[in-house]
């Protein structure tokens, strides 16, 4: 499974870690993705997402339905 957000797009960044030597070696920041179940009140039905802890606030502010519709029209959601 990728780790990537399905409603905001985050996805993995690629950075340095840097020693106290300054010396830098390569690492990764991983987005902080939770699987969440959404209940969508106009079809009466369930959806499971993979989301951000953002994209959990950003539903609870503007709903489930209006960050669906925002996610289709972006490509992150597929389904």
């Amino acid at each position: 499974m990728s780790r990537i957000c399905e409603i905001t797009g985050k996805k993995l960044m690629v950075g340095n870690s840097v020693s106290h030597s300054n010396i830098k070696t390569k690492r990764k920041f991983y987005p902080n993705l939770q699987t969440k179940r959404f209940f969508i009140p106009e079809t009466e039905s369930w959806i499971t997402l993979k989301v951000s802890a953002q994209a959990i606030r950003t539903i609870s502010k503007n709903g489930i339905t209006a960050c669906l519709k925002e996610a289709r029209e972006k490509g992150f959601l597929t389904r």
